[in-house]
């Protein structure tokens, strides 16, 4: 009697299997699985030795670690591929909002280029002006931010044919990708920010 194995994929039904003791299976190929906690593919001379010392006429093929085996099962690739391209359109789609970000920013800082030139006229610094531009993308940013994450939590369920022993709401994940949103949206909005910072108070006050 053995514990449960899962042979052609992770996400396979637990079926009763029979187990022959090598000698009397009449297959002519064999798996053999060894347990080690030291690097697998490091000890592939010393298995390959140990079983030519036992079967010197054996062939050996397919020497591999099991994350090797698991990644090249079926299943892995069914479940890897649709996460792929998952990853490459959120990266494009990141980009574009970075991109629309920063027209947004700059399209209000350019519509308030009168006002930013009264203010600095007025005394304010560079520093105060980086502040206000800042702000007011950041408060979108976050804004932002909140919707995604609401509307991950209810798209989740949707995500988790494609994960494996994985929770869908990995609390983890989501800080880390609010992050990443809320940095890139804080970059996006630094550079309008900046060129705020180096406007003309004459020139502005012209500005219509």
């Amino acid at each position: 009697m053995v514990g449960d194995v899962k042979i052609t994929g992770l996400d396979e039904a637990i079926r009763p299997v029979l187990y022959y003791p090598f000698r009397q299976s009449s297959g002519p190929v064999a798996s053999l699985v060894v347990r080690t906690d030291a690097d697998p593919v490091a000890l592939t001379a010393s298995i390959r030795d140990a079983i030519r010392s036992l079967e010197p006429d054996i062939a050996i093929l397919n020497v591999n670690s099991m994350d090797q085996m698991i990644a090249q099962t079926p299943a892995s690739f069914m479940r890897r591929f649709p996460a792929l391209l998952i990853s490459i359109f959120a990266v494009v789609a990141l980009l574009l909002a970075s991109i629309g970000i920063y027209g947004v920013v700059s399209y209000s800082v350019s519509q308030q280029t009168h006002y930013i030139g009264v203010r600095m006229a007025l005394g304010a610094s560079p520093s105060d002006i980086l502040r206000l531009v800042l702000k007011q993308g950041i408060v979108l940013a976050l804004a932002g931010v909140a919707i995604g994450i609401a509307a991950a939590f209810g798209l989740m369920r949707l995500l988790r044919t494609l994960l494996f022993q994985v929770s869908t709401n990995d609390a983890a994940t989501f800080a880390l990708v609010a992050s990443v949103l809320f940095v890139v949206a804080l970059l996006a909005c630094y550079l309008p920010a900046r060129r705020a910072t180096k406007v003309d108070p004459l020139v502005a006050l012209r500005y219509e």
